[in-house]
């Protein structure tokens, strides 16, 4: 990486889906970021962002949260301001959960998702889930800081069978240098 890179600043990561049909309960999809500390980069999180959280420094927020899919665009959304992330910080993985009230659900039964994750104007990624259908969760973005401070990107959709709790805990460590 040159000196004059900037590396990933700023990047939004949003996800969407159809409501389920009539008579069904709701499906709700969830968008999970976890960091982890320079010290242990593949070990516990030093904190999780989700649904009803944000990061202590506001760096990592949810700008939009359905219950349902029955938003206009992107039902869920969030934001990571890598470049005001404490440098203490080397990691940040993120991810989308599917809650499992009041029904067991995969991604083979959520209509129509997608994900797009951007940095301005500049999309980094998109995806249906497709690779995932029968995961509860899955990872879709790592970011991670580099000697130089700056923060690359990459990206992968790795699936998980696991409850909410246990995948927001064990979701960073699924990718080794």
């Amino acid at each position: 990486m040159s000196a004059i890179n900037k590396g990933i600043r700023k990047v939004e990561i949003s996800v969407k889906w159809d409501p389920s049909p009539a008579g069904q309960p709701p499906t709700d999809l969830d968008i999970v970021a976890a960091t982890y500390l320079s010290s242990d980069p593949y070990g516990d999180p030093a904190y999780v962002v989700h649904f009803d959280s944000r990061s202590p420094d506001g760096t990592i927020y949810l700008n939009r949260d359905s219950k349902d899919g029955k938003g206009f665009g992107w039902d869920e959304v969030m934001t990571a301001e890598l470049d005001r992330l404490d440098s203490r910080y080397a990691r940040v993985m993120v991810g989308v959960v599917i809650q499992q009230r009041p029904a067991q659900r995969t991604f083979v039964s959520v209509i129509k998702p997608a994900l797009r994750i951007r940095e301005g104007y500049t999309v980094l990624a998109e995806d249906d889930f497709g690779g995932v259908l029968g995961s509860t969760a899955t990872t879709v973005a790592e970011f991670v800081r580099q000697e130089s401070g700056t923060w690359d990107f990459r990206p992968g959709i790795h699936g998980f069978e696991d409850d909410p709790e246990t995948f927001t805990a064990t979701m960073g460590r699924t990718r080794r240098p």
